[in-house]
């Protein structure tokens, strides 16, 4: 969750001598606390590994051995199809190969008499050729043979489901008894997710945001399911793919999640924040500090500043002609700022370096400590409506007698 850093606002009232006016000043403490960036974005849970299994042959679901949510392990048994045509295959092709076997015998034998006549000039060439084509013929028609009972054999195989992984059975798309026809594309029968302990988020993070994102960035989301619970992951791929739905590009980053509890399930919407920079432990200034800048007439009613750093004006030099920045000096580096600290009824200007920032915070690297009252603001405003404000605010001021708004 976003850490929240606590600012102690503080009013310090300056009255002026001789002057029915005051000069309030809006300051912050400075303290520890975290700064943090983060980009919001909606994903979809999914598993880390799933397979569709499916059957290469046609047939008829004969049995079904599992069902959803069934938990299990490799080679296990999930359906059967009907093996009747498969086996009544398989027959008829080992039959074909013995037939086969005896051809080949027989035109083995054959050529090897020709031949022996051949060789004693008892036959004529056309003859020893004839015998050689013959059983050349018949082996290589006994070897297509037994390619076709493999072949038949292995659809036979088929014909049996078992599960490639272990895992859980997310979806089951037949029934006993329905007909699975596997000509142009394999059918899918069930959906086995790996394991649901670990589980995966795929985020389609903006365009605009996808080159803050890195790998093994802390995420956290909630989903609508458990909108009580926070679950944690981190970002293990940013995709080099990008998706362009109605204009708009995205690119998908993958969030790995622990699912110890198994709360998550498969295709939940997950509300993700990316942390795209973490500071932890820091001292942390607000921006508004940094853009504040004192009215010239104001300071000049302020008790004069005890101290300044090199190169700022007295307030006793300052006049209408400056300019409203003047507290604000050029800067080579973007990491020292000027800012104004209070200190009792004393504001003086002061010089400090930043770090890394969320637009809204900034990281204290020197110049401040805890404790410091910084300003943000200044304004003046006259005694008597000062003094309305603060009895109005007040709620230990004592309210309105009866009667005294009765019409006199």
């Amino acid at each position: 969750m976003l850490s929240v850093v606590v600012l102690i606002v503080v009013i310090v009232i300056v009255v002026t001598k001789k002057s029915t006016t005051t000069v309030v000043t809006e300051t912050v403490t400075i303290s520890k606390g975290n700064i943090v960036n983060a980009i919001t974005a909606t994903g979809t849970i999914e598993p880390i590994s799933s397979v569709e299994v499916g059957t290469q042959v046609s047939g008829t679901i004969a049995n079904i051995y599992v069902d959803y949510n069934s938990e299990v392990k490799k080679g296990q048994l999930l359906a059967e199809l009907d093996k009747t045509v498969l086996e009544s295959e398989l027959k008829s092709q080992q039959t074909n190969l013995a037939s086969a076997k005896n051809e080949m015998d027989y035109q083995q034998k054959n050529f090897a008499r020709i031949k022996e006549l051949y060789e004693r000039q008892a036959v004529s060439q056309t003859d020893y050729e004839d015998a050689e084509y013959k059983y050349k013929n018949a082996c290589y028609a006994y070897e297509r043979l037994k390619l076709q009972v493999v072949t038949a054999q292995k659809n036979l195989s088929y014909a049996t489901i078992t599960s490639p992984i272990d895992g859980v059975v997310l979806s089951r798309a037949v029934d006993e008894g329905q007909t699975v026809a596997a000509s142009f594309n394999t059918p899918t029968l069930f959906t086995i997710a790996n394991d649901l302990t670990k589980m995966q988020v795929i985020v389609d993070i903006d365009e605009a945001d996808i080159g803050q994102v890195k790998e093994g960035q802390r995420v956290e989301f909630t989903v609508d399911a458990f909108p009580d619970d926070v679950f944690e992951g981190e970002v293990t791929q940013v995709r080099l793919e990008a998706k362009t739905t109605s204009n708009v590009v995205t690119y998908s980053v993958v969030v790995q999640a622990p699912n110890p509890d198994l709360k998550l399930m498969p295709g939940l919407t997950a509300n993700v924040s990316v942390f795209t920079m973490e500071i932890n432990d820091v001292l942390v200034l607000p921006s508004k500090a940094m853009r504040f800048s004192p009215d010239v007439a104001l300071m000049k009613k302020a008790p004069k500043p005890s101290k300044k750093p090199e190169g700022m004006p007295d307030k006793g030099q300052m006049n209408e002609n400056m300019p409203a920045n003047a507290n604000k000096e050029p800067q080579q580096d973007d990491t020292k700022k000027m800012i104004w600290l209070q200190e009792g009824e004393d504001m003086h200007p002061q010089r400090v370096k930043v770090g890394k920032n969320n637009g809204t915070e900034y990281e204290v690297i020197e110049g401040l400590k805890e404790g410091d009252k910084v300003v943000v603001s200044m304004k003046e405003v006259s005694v008597q409506e000062k003094k309305q404000e603060t009895n109005t605010n007040n709620p230990f001021m004592p309210g309105p007698r009866p009667g005294d708004n009765r019409k006199k």
